[in-house]
């Protein structure tokens, strides 16, 4: 498992998790809404972990910077 997400992604995608669950805590999403995005931002809380996402793999994205700067 190749890692195939940068920083950024990963931020971005925190920063989507925790809106998430601010929004979930103070109540301002419940039912359906609640459950799918809890998935998402379960799914975007692993794959940030992880620094995988398997949906970019069939298109092959890779938001990871392979360049070394060099000093």
């Amino acid at each position: 498992m190749k890692q195939n997400m940068g920083l950024v992604d990963k931020v971005i995608r925190l920063t989507v998790v925790a809106i998430i669950a601010v929004l979930y805590f103070t109540g301002q999403i419940t039912g359906l809404a609640a459950i799918i995005l809890g998935i998402i931002a379960v799914a975007f809380f692993v794959t940030s972990l992880i620094g995988w996402c398997p949906s970019y793999v069939p298109f092959g994205i890779s938001t990871k910077r392979t360049d070394k700067a060099v000093r």
